[in-house]
């Protein structure tokens, strides 16, 4: 049962795609995350879910970085870039 209380997890394909709208590659996006590129590889290759906070951490850098995850019923449903504020 999904919690509607609980943020959606963001997934692999999203990372990957935050990623390249960002121009970034493994190693940036880790080291900016503080986690490993081995732990980032095996979730965007799809062998591994990372802890809560490990994802959290890799949402929240993409986040800073102008990311917005997109969600659809909890499913999610792509990535755009957040509106820049003036």
């Amino acid at each position: 049962m999904v919690n509607p209380n609980q943020a959606p997890h963001i997934t692999p394909a999203q990372v990957r795609a935050a990623r390249a709208w960002l121009s970034w590659n493994q190693e940036h996006l880790a080291k900016l995350a503080g986690v490993s590129k081995e732990t980032l590889n095996r979730f965007e290759q799809g062998h591994s879910v990372p802890y809560s906070s490990t994802m959290e951490r890799l949402r929240q850098t993409l986040e800073d970085a102008g990311i917005r995850f997109l969600f659809r019923e909890q499913i999610a449903s792509g990535i755009q870039t957040a509106p820049h504020q003036t």
